[in-house]
């Protein structure tokens, strides 16, 4: 597999590559969520140029459910689109298809993984988990968002965790390792991760709210 001339490798392994889940078919929305314009942009385009606005080392989106619309969306933006035909198996063939990428492109990298669904997370959230990675006193394998009360993503994992991420099954999502690593956990507080969109009534929300 060729290697992209966008991912650079920073120095003592400490580079981060951002991952962005985005295969699903949205079936409680009805409609193929990632599509959807907030601000003026499409939720996959706000992720994706988000993620390259940020200090990761490079950008890899999952696609999967209406795989030519949202490869239309990004094509135009230097990042790396890894089409999971086995979509339809659960969130977790789209981590272990991003993680595969991720190790073949940018080699001892973490991963940063975050949802195409999350409107209100900016570069700059994305930015506290690279540098709280980055200090040389964090010792944390995983750094999660803490938000209401519980972990979630964004979350970036170190390769030490790999295997668990590849291992999961169905609709597993990166939730059971952040329980399983809870004691060696990092955090970011994030309360803005605390939103994202699956149903109508999200939606309705970002309208009566925010404006779309």
């Amino acid at each position: 597999m060729a290697k992209f001339s966008f991912f650079v490798q920073t120095a003592e392994n400490k580079s981060i590559g951002v991952i962005i889940l985005a295969a699903g078919a949205s079936r409680r929305m009805n409609e193929p969520k990632q599509l959807i314009e907030f601000g003026g942009k499409t939720l996959l385009r706000r992720a994706a140029e988000t993620a390259l606005e940020s200090v990761g080392d490079g950008t890899i989106v999952v696609l999967g459910a209406n795989f030519e619309k949202t490869r239309a969306e990004i094509e135009d933006l230097p990042i790396e689109m890894v089409h999971n035909e086995d979509w339809e198996s659960g969130m977790s063939s789209s981590i272990r298809a991003g993680i595969e990428r991720l190790k073949e492109t940018l080699p001892l990298a973490s991963a940063l993984i975050i949802l195409a669904d999350q409107p209100f997370i900016t570069a700059n959230h994305l930015n506290q988990f690279a540098e709280k990675f980055r200090d040389p006193t964090c010792e944390a394998t995983v750094i999660a968002a803490e938000y209401d009360g519980t972990l979630g993503v964004p979350a970036l994992f170190s390769p030490a965790v790999f295997d668990d991420l590849l291992n999961l099954s169905g609709d597993e999502g990166a939730k059971k390792v952040l329980v399983k690593y809870r004691p060696l956990i990092g955090t970011v507080n994030l309360p803005e991760a605390a939103f994202d969109i699956d149903t109508p009534a999200d939606l309705g929300f970002l309208i009566s709210d925010f404006g779309l």
